[in-house]
Formats: C-alpha cells, structure tokens, sequence
C-alpha cells in the first residue's frame, strides 16, 4: 500500500488489512517504546477524559459537540477534547510534576492524507523545566520511533530525514527572511499587537499574492505554509522556533525578546510532527487571549466555544512548566513509510464523504 490514495476497499478487508498490518504492528513497537522512555525518566501515564466544557479555544479548531442528559432530562453542552491539554495542566496544578499522555482526540473539518478526524496525540509535560527540554525529548523520540522499527531514515513522499541526526534550530523571522525575503518582526509589537500593513507590504515586495482582506494572520500563515514549511525537516529534522507572541495563545512571552513566545515546531519531511511551549500561567493574560481568539472565530466562522473557567482557576495556582504535543500517528507514519494516516490507525473512522 504505497499511494496517497484512500483504499477502494473497507479497511477490514482482509487483502487491505494485510497490506496495513506491518505499519500497525510497528506503530504498536513504537508506542512500546516510547512508554519505556517515558517511564524511564520517572513520568507518570495519564489518562484525560474526552468529554470536556471546551475543547480548546483556537480560533482555526474545529471540534465535535455533544450533550450530556441529566437524570432529570436536562441537557448541558459538552464537546470531544481537540486536545488533552486542559485536562494535563489541572494534573500540573494539582501537584504532578512529569506527565505524558496518549490520548484520542478529535477535529471536525480535518481528513486527508496527514489528518484524520479521531487520531492520537502523544503529550508530555514538565513542571519547573524549561522548554529547551522538550526539544532534546522531541529529538531522543524521533530516534526511537526509528530505531524500534529498524528504519534508517523517516520518509514521506520520496521526501526523507535522518532522525538520528541533531534537529536545525531555526526562528519563525530567521525562516520568514531565508525562505520568503520577508522581514517580520517589525511588524509585531510586545504584547502581540500587529501591523498588517508593514506585513501586506513585505509580502508585495516578495510577490506574495495575497488579497486585500487579509488579516495579519492570514498574511503569516499565508506565508508560513507557501514559503516556509515547504522548506523544514529536510536531510534532519528542523525545530522552527521563538513564533510571534499573537501565534502562541498558550506560550509565555520570550525573555529575549517580547515580542517572540517560546513555542516552537518541530518538523521532518515537510511535515509538522509536534507543537511545544513554555507554559503561559498568567490566568487573567490567558482569559484574554482565548476571548481575542474566540472574536475571530466569530468573525471567520460564526461560532465560539465557551471558556474552561475550571481550567483557568488551575492555571492561577499552576507551577512554571514546559508542555508539548506529538502527533503519534504522523510519527509512525514517517517510521514505517506509510503514505497515508489511515494506513497506521487500527480502525479508522468512516468515511462519510466518500
């Protein structure tokens, strides 16, 4: 099973099934072995609920509702977790110091080649450590992921990296100028105000087509996919780093540099693996940015999930932390050659657009 496309034939097929078993049984080793990683360095394997008041508040989530019924008939609003982040950081403020997670969750409006609307994410948190860690983590793990399986390189799309080789470290402006010709930063202030203007000029001196609509973040992530990305995790993995304080809702500022988070990405192949930050722990900061993102939700989409207020009152009494997030199944996609996320999910989900 080596194309791009969706199999003709029900997953449970016996004949396509077959052509999936070795990706699945792989995706099992390295699930094996990065449980032996974790236990190793003394975390501890939680396991969040699902159902959740919010399922996170980015403007661009899309995520699944539901309703929970009472025994008296009453209903109140619930939806699937896009990610078990909330859950994590109450187990931080609760007093767990090491934590990791292997959790389903789900995003509405995601399928293709690399999503999949249910598929696992791989979290891990550290309380008083600095997100420095995660990136020697998130490298030790890519590693891993290829050793267990016997692969020399990771591979997508006739694309590949070695994953036994030190990750580039690159910021998101150093990226902007050497992939795009595109000075950044000047069009972003402390605090996380934007110029859109000074961008929408860059982005014209560069002969970036972009439309007159575009907001500052559309002009970033326009820029970031066409130009950037495009570009990341080639020959050895890249960890794109130090992202604009307006694209890291869940980061602390830099200490460098405020006008930066300490977020980074990490990418091979071409492919976004995994998202990390220096935990934003100021509450009252963190209330405003979900409600900033949730007015350009309302904007874009006309929608808005509520505020967790539970998960907000944790954060006020959350210790200094790092947190980051892996896409499992991405992960054994590139570690066993799959070409498609359904390829290593042992029972996917129908398909109904098919």
């Amino acid at each position: 099973m080596n194309d791009n496309r969706p199999s003709a034939s029900p997953w449970w097929t016996p004949g396509v099934h077959a052509d999936r078993r070795p990706f699945l049984l792989g995706r099992n080793a390295i699930q094996a072995r990065l449980r032996g990683f974790f236990a190793e360095q003394a975390f501890i394997e939680v396991d969040t609920a699902t159902l959740q008041v919010s399922p996170g508040n980015e403007a661009h989530l899309h995520a699944f509702a539901t309703e929970a019924v009472g025994p008296d008939g009453q209903g109140t609003p619930l939806y699937l977790h896009t990610s078990p982040e909330f859950a994590c950081k109450k187990l931080l403020a609760a007093g767990e110091q090491r934590i990791a997670c292997f959790a389903h969750v789900y995003r509405n409006r995601e399928r293709g080649p690399l999503h999949h609307p249910e598929f696992t994410m791989l979290e891990w948190y550290r309380a008083g450590e600095g997100y420095e860690t995660l990136m020697a983590d998130a490298a030790e793990i890519l590693a891993l992921a290829a050793d267990v399986v016997k692969a020399g390189l990771l591979t997508y799309r006739g694309r590949s990296t070695d994953p036994f080789q030190e990750p580039q470290r690159l910021s998101v402006a150093d990226a902007f100028k050497r992939y795009a010709g595109i000075d950044l930063l000047p069009s972003v202030e402390a605090g996380g105000a934007t110029d859109r203007d000074h961008l929408a000029a860059e982005l014209q001196k560069a002969g970036i087509r972009h439309a007159d609509d575009d907001t500052w973040a559309d002009l970033f992530s326009r820029v970031l996919v066409e130009k950037v990305e495009p570009n990341l995790g080639f020959g050895r993995p890249t960890i794109l780093d130090e992202y604009p304080v307006c694209e890291a809702a869940l980061a602390r500022p830099s200490s460098r540099d405020p006008r930066v988070a300490e977020r980074f990405e990490l990418y091979a192949c071409g492919v976004e693996l995994a998202n990390a930050f220096g935990e934003l722990t100021d509450a009252a900061e963190q209330r405003r940015r979900f409600q900033a993102e949730m007015v350009e939700k309302q904007r874009v989409y006309g929608e808005t999930y509520p505020l967790d207020e539970d998960f907000l009152a944790a954060l006020a009494i959350m210790p200094e932390a790092s947190g980051i997030a892996l896409g499992f199944d991405r992960l054994v996609m590139l570690a066993t050659g799959a070409q498609r996320i359904d390829h290593v999910i042992w029972a996917p989900v129908a398909d109904t657009t098919a």
